[in-house]
């Protein structure tokens, strides 16, 4: 059963404020990923502790102080989003699925990955400087 709405509006809209948007069914996921010529950041939010206090900030800290960015941002809710978020990690070849995740697409293929266990033993600064160097090395300066 999926997280009432009300509970999860909140944990959306932090990422919505970055300029994400909210996929929430496996077609807004495909045509994000099928049709991408570029890069898309594909973030799998979550209602636990590590999206609210690690997660999340660090995304934000990241396009706040990145000149690199990606494209574009989707975002689906795990547990919420529950097809949408199959469909995601669907694209996510090679690796096991995970919430909160953090995947950089490159015309629809994984070319970074960040998992719940690669976020949840860090802080958010940790998590912003080593997305911004996936940014740096992924993404085109050109998409701000």
């Amino acid at each position: 059963m999926p997280y009432p709405e009300i509970m999860i509006r909140p944990m959306r809209e932090e990422l919505a404020r970055l300029g994400m948007e909210e996929t929430k069914t496996p077609q807004q996921v495909t045509d994000a990923l099928d049709n991408a010529n570029d890069t898309v950041l594909v973030v799998v939010n979550s209602i636990c502790g590590c999206a609210a206090g690690k997660a999340r900030p660090g995304i934000a800290l990241a396009l706040q102080n990145n000149e690199a960015r990606p494209a574009r941002m989707i975002t689906v809710f795990a547990g919420a989003d529950i097809e949408a978020t199959e469909k995601a990690r669907g694209y996510f070849t090679g690796y096991r699925p995970s919430s909160p995740s953090i995947a950089l697409m490159k015309n629809g293929k994984p070319v970074y990955m960040m998992e719940r266990h690669q976020i949840e033993g860090r802080t958010a600064t940790e998590i912003a400087s080593e997305l911004s160097q996936a940014f740096d090395q992924f993404c085109s300066t050109s998409n701000n």
